[in-house]
């Protein structure tokens, strides 16, 4: 895993383009999967207080703001460039109030112990330099009863459909992502990120180890993308 630093400069330089690119990669499929998410976070008509860590563009505070009734959502990202492009769609999507925006590092979050009713990371846990640090940061910050889901893309299982898979994301992508963003190092990068992050049985060993019960598990078309959720006793 790169260093932390070179992680947040990776995700400035590709800012600008990062919500086409993940459009490509996931082939648009990816706003479902973070539909069915948010079910698990808004499942709850009172205020909910969340917290989305690894918050990138937005996507998913955006999403998550919208669903809920009542209220407030903060995003919290190590990158700049990232959070420059949440702020314009904040803005322009007329949510600013319903939005906080915080610069912060996820393994080290700038909040109180028991500040949040729900924290969420969508495609960003496998970017942790300590993934079981920022497991324990997001449980502490976690009320009581709490709940935490991650989302995030994984390899499929089925051989044929993982062939696929490795072809399209570890050959083609890449060039895709490259030629779009200039950047060829970061879809180089990216892509393995995903291969590299241990499959579901350790990822809930980590989960637990952190802290968290109430385990759940489930893949989204063919496995190409997990969620999981845990809870804080």
């Amino acid at each position: 895993m790169p260093a932390k630093e070179k992680i947040r400069a990776m995700f400035d330089s590709i800012a600008g383009d990062y919500d086409r690119l993940n459009h490509i990669m996931s082939l648009s499929v990816d706003k479902g999967w973070r539909r069915r998410a948010i079910r698990q976070v808004v499942d709850s008509d009172g205020a909910l207080q969340v917290l989305d860590v690894a918050c990138g563009t937005g996507d998913f505070a955006i999403q998550t703001a919208r669903a809920l009734r009542q209220g407030h959502v903060t995003g919290v990202d190590l990158s700049e460039g990232m959070l420059a492009v949440m702020k314009e769609k904040v803005d322009r999507k007329g949510l600013s109030d319903r939005i906080s925006i915080q610069k912060g590092d996820g393994e080290s979050l700038p909040f109180e112990e028991g500040t949040f009713d729900r924290v969420t990371i969508a495609f960003g846990i496998r970017n942790f330099e300590n993934r079981e640090q920022g497991l324990r940061e997001m449980r502490r910050v976690l009320r009581p009863g709490g709940r935490l889901v991650v989302l995030e893309l994984s390899r499929p299982q089925n051989a044929l459909i993982r062939w696929f898979y490795d072809l399209y994301f570890l050959h083609i992508l890449p060039r895709i992502g490259g030629s779009v963003s200039g950047d060829k190092a970061a879809y180089r990068y990216l892509p393995a990120s995903v291969v590299g992050f241990p499959g579901k049985e350790a990822f809930m060993a980590e989960m637990a180890a952190s802290g968290f019960s109430q385990l759940r598990h489930k893949a989204f078309t063919f496995g190409l993308c997990r969620m999981y959720t845990g809870e804080k006793r």
